[in-house]
């Protein structure tokens, strides 16, 4: 893999020179007469001697004017879960504002109600024998359903647990954004197992086993009148229920994390901790990475953490997109002693980055023999 080393706040980190390794016109779309707008935030596993992307595609349907919108849902037909096509004419529209390119609005203040987003996404695999080559399958891996769902599957992680893959993902409906998971031993039969965390709460991230007899996840609710949103951490017993939720980590007064903050990847083991990848956005929607290193017997307690993004957008291909100045990951891969990151990018493609475990320390402050 040719790499690019970008150095960020004296970090290495090694940008993959072929990125981004998925863009939207690689993708088959869903349906005749839809465009796909988005490839990107998708969970990572490794299956067979595979890399697998568990992608997240965001569909329009084709629009000949600028004034006219065009959008799917799912909605039930006779039983069955089918496409309807939302039609909204901008200038017929003028209670309803237009300006964020993933959502419309009732109203333009930070409060205002989400009427539709403008995109549908569904859970699409691509495979590749090296991580870096990517075929992406002609058709959905998982179509979102009438329900929950009927706005779209967004942002899948996934946890490998024994032999079982959980993929936690956000169901959006105009119920709200919860999180649901799915199960697969093999990527190509899937459980759904339902509702596992309420609207609204997203960025679910499951830790890959039992820490104390305990399984954890990190989650970010989005409170509305007051608080802010954080990262909290829950438990479980069944990775179905959750409880005992506690605050986590928090957004900060200024800088790149005083916007919200999010889960990211699912936590990777190492000697020294918990390497917890996540995400942060300031109050202008700017996206960064950063990195927790947490203690490997109590998960709530941060070892280190970084002070300056790990990764943050740089490169034309981050800066610029269906919503730029974005990077983004719902997964990680750690082998051959380095950390693979699989992110979004500007929200309409996929591109990897690579960083050893030795510059991940040293990122954080911390030293080979501490």
């Amino acid at each position: 893999m040719k790499e690019q080393t970008i150095i960020i706040n004296d970090t290495n980190i090694a940008r993959c020179e072929n990125n981004p390794l998925l863009t939207p016109d690689m993708v088959k779309p869903s349906c005749e007469g839809f465009i796909v707008k988005g490839v990107f935030n998708c969970g990572v596993a490794k299956y067979k001697e595979e890399y697998i992307l568990l992608c997240r595609v965001a569909e329009a349907v084709k629009s000949d004017s600028e004034d006219v919108v065009k959008f799917p849902v799912i909605v039930n037909e006779d039983g069955k879960s089918c496409f309807k096509t939302i039609t909204l004419i901008k200038s017929e529209n003028s209670e309803l504002c237009f300006d964020d390119s993933r959502t419309i609005t009732r109203g333009k203040d930070g409060n205002s109600n989400v009427v539709y987003l403008t995109t549908l996404s569904h859970l699409r695999i691509a495979r590749s024998k090296d991580g870096v080559h990517f075929t992406i399958d002609e058709h959905p891996t998982i179509m979102p359903n009438a329900e929950n769902e009927c706005w779209g599957m967004e942002d899948p992680r996934i946890t490998r647990i024994d032999d079982t893959y959980y993929i936690n993902y956000t169901a959006v409906s105009p119920y709200g954004a919860e999180t649901a998971l799915i199960t697969t031993k093999d990527f190509g039969n899937f459980t759904r197992e339902g509702c596992i965390f309420l609207p609204e709460n997203k960025d679910v991230t499951i830790f890959p086993e039992k820490i104390n007899g305990k399984y954890y996840a990190f989650n970010r609710p989005v409170p509305k009148a007051i608080g802010t949103p954080d990262i909290w951490l829950s438990e479980s017993n069944d990775l179905i229920h959750w409880g005992k939720h506690q605050h986590f980590y928090g957004v900060s007064d200024t800088g790149w994390e005083n916007g919200r903050i999010g889960g990211g990847a699912p936590p990777i083991k190492t000697e020294k901790g918990w390497i917890k990848i996540y995400h942060a956005a300031d109050r202008n929607s700017r996206y960064c990475l950063g990195v927790f290193l947490l203690d490997l017997e109590n998960p709530d307690k941060i070892l280190a953490k970084s002070e300056k993004p790990l990764l943050e957008p740089e490169e034309y291909y981050e800066k610029n997109g269906f919503f730029g100045e974005v990077v983004f990951t719902c997964g990680c891969l750690y082998e051959d002693n380095k950390v693979i990151i699989y992110y979004g990018a500007a929200d309409d493609t996929i591109c990897r980055a690579d960083i050893s475990l030795e510059e991940l320390y040293s990122h954080l402050g911390i030293g080979e023999q501490s």
